[in-house]
């Protein structure tokens, strides 16, 4: 077998710093390129004030429309947008006059348009990126969101972007700025990861109102972002807050889609306006000048879906600029250029390098707010199902990148393999995984995913059938079928699963992304109530039959015959491996050898808790020998209703959280049931018709999982509800909680407080809500207590000892920014139902617990896990014994030949172009989260796999 090279493209690292950073900073010296600053037009020095003309569309990957819809132009009475015919309309007008500028960021519409172009129309584009008249910004597949995503998810969908870009123009096609205009909100991770891609700077659109106007009246709406404690002055990155979000400046949107007044120039024409149109812009500009601290400003000429006709916007650029800089012989000190965002940066540090020190900024732009009562943080939930099968998709699209590059597929599969990538790239979009579109678009969204996904599990199943059965030829490219017809469950999350409903035997394969041996506990639907297990060296299995609960199975559209569960545990499943187990159905009385006796709630040895018997609550938890009085409740915010013609009527909606009064408490009581065995314990809650939860507590494990499921929300009193749970304790946490930047560092967060601008807050409720992307955390000097998400969720502590998470929301009103519909999601005719889960995890907040760990390692443990869990396939046995079926196959493979250290991770693994594959490490804990794993590492790392040797040496310091 030919064995692959390996390259490493990027390595994303966390680095460490001792020193407290300055208060002030010099910006870095932008990257030298060939092509793009050397086509930027030169600019004035002096008193001069260099006015940068941008011309830009911005193109959401679905909103209104679905993206196909937005790429065609269909669906005019939904939204007058074709993308396709904007890139022609703008290629032919930067034909018709090099000093023409225009910039370009969703890869994924240039890409659906640049596959459709004759050679002659790629070559003048070629042209234009080579000499920089058309210059792409951001460059990921598309501008994704900042609260909702994970770190994995926009590394996967920038490199995607990136790639594209580079293949087809190389290194001039190469982006030098972030561009994140219209994100609901800004978080230190992204801009973390601009700058470890080399960035030279990020432009912003939407920042907090308040923030903003302190921000201008201090000159301070450029600064330097110091956006990682861990990587130090290495994640300095210039950014800037554009003075008009994206738009024009007013009356000067010279679209199709505006009405302003075009320049007239014709001296004869009654309606000549030049003296008139320059004199107004040049005061918009003196206007703007006045905040900033440099002689260079600028001026975003675009908006959303604009240029379809470029030629009207172009024609009164020219106009504008000729007309403006005209003046300059008189006196006037503006000087107007067509400039790229990379060119305003690079003018600015021309001007000021060596002379300045700029504003270190160190928080994040969370959260949002456009007025006093429009907190954008509804969109932290909103879609919670779509939400929930986005961090799946992910999920999956790394065991199939990982099992395609072990298995050592053809390069003719790899088409498979790209529909995910762009499936996940498209999901990360700022309107897709935050559900702030439409519902048809929503439904577009879930469709392009589940394609992607169902192109995998192809892949998935080639890979494992060459790794299962190496003898067996019939994933050869002459016959593309597995072997071994190897399939998912993707409806396990309602307990229903066609295949191990509909066969008395079957195998069970648990395949572990991680870089280390992982354990799992394995949930399998199911008709009967006796099974036997095998695991890969014959040992029988412990197992339990659990039972579906009540509630779950009356949810709208399952379609399932199974009322009970099979639960075991997948023990220490190999780095980037598998085992295979081999269970059958007996109907015999006898209980399964090697099952212990039962035990009671509060009979684990690491993990207990307990239920007041009268009231069916919790009272109380014991982790890791911690033990705290412990309260959970389920209660739901009213949502506002306005008219939103006013501020104080702002409605709640699909972007903005906005309670109506305290929350309303669901129930004081619940009926419970428990269900005790040798593997798990169980307690079934029921708090209404509509809400319901599973408590379950794993042998040997260091966490309580609250499986939730919430819906059909009522909606017969016409009032929306935004649902939440609320864990509360008596830690004493003194306004302090902590938050993930998506998912990768910790930010602290205090309550009615901003760390660099006084906040006034209206809405002291959403005022205190934050993106949890996977954990929200409290402490006090002695314990602390971290909930872990199994999706993106709005979340706060809005009293000492509290964390609150929203799980659902129906809006029956639209907040009116945009969208034109109610968050009313429906399914099967009913209310959404939505099922997820929360992991508390209880320890000692400055020492090791007992077991020897400390928290914060037990919390990087269990998020890694569940981010990316081990992967469960299903096949048959093709009525073979346990013998026969060993005998033929491979049951237990491991990826790598020795696993990495705890605290590093493959954050990366898949093939890249031909016989070359790409390969990121990571080093996942932060500075003084944990005395050993958290120092700096040096690893001379060599790694056998059965398919790929590498060598190489990365430095962590």
């Amino acid at each position: 077998m030919m064995k692959k090279e390996l390259v490493i493209l990027l390595t994303l690292l966390t680095t460490y710093v001792t020193s407290h950073p300055p208060a002030t900073s010099t910006k870095p010296a932008p990257a030298v390129s060939n092509c793009g600053y050397d086509s930027c037009h030169p600019v004035k020095g002096g008193d001069f004030i260099n006015v940068h003309i941008v011309p830009h569309t911005h193109d959401d990957v679905g909103w209104l429309k679905t993206v196909d819809q937005y790429f065609y132009g269909s669906k005019t009475l939904i939204q007058n947008a074709g993308v396709q015919y904007i890139l022609d309309s703008v290629i032919d007008s930067l034909r018709k006059d090099p000093n023409r500028r225009f910039i370009y960021v969703e890869t994924a519409f240039f890409w659906k348009w640049w596959i459709k172009q004759h050679d002659t129309v790629k070559s003048q584009v070629r042209k234009f990126v080579n000499n920089g008249q058309l210059e792409f910004i951001s460059g990921g597949w598309s501008m994704n969101d900042e609260a909702a995503t994970h770190y994995q998810s926009i590394i996967d969908q920038m490199t995607w972007g990136l790639r594209k870009l580079n293949d087809s123009f190389g290194e001039c096609g190469r982006p030098k700025m972030g561009w994140q205009i219209d994100p609901f909100g800004h978080s230190r991770e992204m801009a973390s990861i601009f700058a470890q891609l080399g960035f030279d700077g990020l432009l912003l659109g939407r920042i907090d109102y308040q923030e903003k106007d302190f921000r201008l009246s201090t000159k301070t709406a450029e600064v330097v972002w110091r956006s990682s404690q861990n990587l130090g002055e290495k994640s300095n990155i210039f950014t800037g807050s554009m003075f008009n979000v994206y738009s024009p400046p007013r009356g000067f949107c010279f679209d199709l889609l505006c009405s302003d007044e075009p320049i007239i120039d014709d001296k004869k024409s009654p309606d000549y306006n030049v003296d008139e149109r320059v004199d107004q812009f040049l005061a918009l500009m003196w206007r703007q000048s006045q905040y900033y601290n440099t002689n260079n400003i600028i001026v975003t000429m675009g908006g959303d879906f604009n240029y379809q006709d470029a030629t009207t916007w172009f024609t009164n650029l020219d106009k504008l600029i000729s007309y403006a800089n005209l003046r300059q012989s008189n006196g006037s000190r503006y000087n107007l250029i067509y400039s790229t965002p990379s060119c305003y940066v690079k003018a600015i540090y021309d001007e000021t390098k060596g002379k300045k020190k700029w504003y270190v900024k160190q928080d994040d732009f969370f959260p949002y707010a456009s007025d006093p009562h429009a907190f954008w943080t509804g969109y932290f939930t909103s879609r919670p199902t779509l939400k929930r099968f986005e961090r799946e998709g992910n999920n999956f699209l790394q065991v199939c990148k990982q099992l395609y590059s072990l298995a050592d597929l053809d390069p003719v599969d790899r088409v498979d393999l790209n529909a995910l990538r762009e499936a996940m790239g498209v999901m990360q979009h700022h309107d897709a995984i935050t559900g702030t579109e439409k519902q048809h678009v929503a439904n577009d969204y879930a469709r392009i995913l589940s394609n992607g996904i169902k192109e995998c599990e192809w892949i998935t199943a080639t890979a494992l059938s060459k790794i299962v059965a190496p003898n067996m030829r019939s994933y050869l490219r002459d016959e593309p079928v597995p072997t071994i017809p190897f399939t998912t469950c993707p409806l396990a999350n309602i307990s229903q699963c066609a295949f191990t409903e509909t066969n008395n035997d079957f195998v069970i394969t648990v395949y572990n992304p991680l870089s280390r041996p992982v354990s799992k506990h394995v949930r399998v639907p199911v008709v009967g109530n006796k099974y036997t297990i095998k695991d890969p060296q014959g040992a029988t299995v412990v197992t339990q039959i659990v039972p579906v609960p009540a509630t779950l199975l009356r949810i709208p559209g399952r379609k399932s015959l199974a009322e009970n569960e099979l639960v075991f545990k997948a023990v220490d499943i190999p780095a980037l491996g598998f085992k295979s187990y081999f269970i059958q159905k007996y109907e015999s009385n006898d209980i399964p050898k090697g099952i212990p006796k039962g035990r009671s709630i509060d009979e684990s040895p690491n993990t207990e808790f307990d239920i007041d018997p009268d009231t069916g609550m919790i009272t109380e938890i014991s982790i890791n020998g911690h033990s705290i009085n412990f309260t959970q409740d389920f209660l739901y915010y009213q949502g506002y209703v306005g008219d939103n013609e006013k501020f104080i009527n702002r409605s709640s909606g699909a972007y903005i959280f906005r309670p109506y009064g305290d929350p309303f408490k669901v129930a004081t009581k619940a009926s419970f049931k428990v269900t005790r065995g040798p593997v798990v314990t169980e307690v079934h809650q029921t708090f209404n018709d509509w809400i319901s939860q599973v408590i379950r507590v794993y042998e040997e494990e260091n966490f309580i999982e609250f499986n939730w499921l919430v819906g059909p929300i009522p909606i017969d009193d016409v009032h929306g509800k935004e649902i939440i749970t609320r864990y509360k304790t008596s830690i004493k946490s003194n306004a302090t909680f902590y938050t993930d930047s998506n998912g990768r560092e910790t930010l602290t967060r205090i309550r009615n407080f901003r760390p660099t601008w006084n906040l006034k807050l209206e809405e002291p409720v959403s005022g205190n809500y934050y993106p949890v992307t996977t954990k929200i955390a409290i402490k006090d000097d002695d314990l602390e207590l971290a909930v872990l998400t199994d999706r993106a969720q709005g979340g706060s502590s809005l009293k000492d000892g509290e964390i609150e998470l929203m799980i659902h929301r129906n809006c029956l009103h639209d907040d009116a920014f945009g969208v034109g519909e109610a968050l009313n999601e429906t399914a099967f005719g009913k209310g959404l139902v939505a099922r997820g889960s929360h992991y508390v995890i209880l320890g000692s907040s400055k020492d090791s617990n007992p077991n020897g760990y400390t928290t914060a390692s037990q919390v990087h443990d269990q998020i890694q896990q569940k981010l990316l869990s081990a992967w469960t396939f299903v096949s048959g046995t093709e009525n073979l014994s346990f013998d026969q079926y060993k005998s033929k196959y491979v049951m237990q493979y491991a990826g790598l030949k020795r696993n990495l250290d705890k605290n590093i991770q493959i954050l990366t693994l898949e093939p890249w172009k031909a016989d070359t594959f790409l390969l990121r490490l990571e080093h996942v804990f932060e500075i003084d989260e944990d005395p050993v794993l958290s120092k700096p590492l040096r690893i001379d790392l060599k790694v056998s796999t059965t398919v790929l040797v590498f060598l190489f040496i990365i430095h962590f310091h």
